[in-house]
């Protein structure tokens, strides 16, 4: 039981910290087009490549080292790093809300997502796999909840935009130094 807390607990980190910036993006969707389930299925359609790609850390796990897979965990330091010296919000210009738009965007801003669940994925075995995974759509749906929600709320998106170029690096930093040190 400890084992399945501690996996969702990681998932639960993993995906908060990569998609954080996500939130804005699908925000400023939901604010801008009356068809809010073009939103929804373009985050799900944009989604889902990240983890088949992520994926292949999975199976890397299978193949190299075990010793070696724990150097993965510089992959979200180093994006941690990044996010920290560099802030860009052209991403954020979007005007129109299609299926399409929303999922390139997704895909497009999903490198950090990639680069935390392949390592992820990578010491994991295939139950825990399925966890994530399934974790991942979950909260995916959650997301998209508040992403609906936050521009009714401005004291939340303001604290969003105001910490969050804060908060995620930290976050990824702490999850690329549990993965070194698994």
């Amino acid at each position: 039981m400890n084992s399945l807390v501690a996996t969702l607990i990681t998932g639960v980190i993993s995906f908060a910290a990569t998609n954080i910036d996500d939130m804005f993006v699908l925000t400023l969707f939901f604010s801008q087009t009356p068809r809010k389930w073009r939103v929804v299925l373009g985050q799900y359609v944009g989604f889902t490549p990240l983890l088949v790609i992520s994926l292949v850390g999975f199976f890397g796990g299978r193949v190299l080292p075990h010793e070696w897979i724990r150097f993965f965990g510089l992959a979200p330091i180093a994006i941690g790093i990044k996010k920290f010296l560099v802030r860009s919000d052209d991403h954020l210009k979007r005007r129109d809300a299609g299926i399409l738009d929303v999922a390139f965007v997704t895909f497009a801003n999903g490198g950090d997502n990639i680069g935390i669940y392949g390592p992820l994925f990578a010491v994991s075995d295939f139950p825990r796999l399925l966890v994530f995974i399934a974790l991942f759509y979950l909260l995916l749906g959650v997301w998209c909840v508040a992403g609906y929600l936050i521009p009714r709320h401005p004291m939340i998106g303001n604290t969003l935009k105001r910490w969050g170029h804060w908060i995620v690096p930290l976050v990824l930093i702490g999850l690329g130094l549990h993965i070194i040190l698994s």
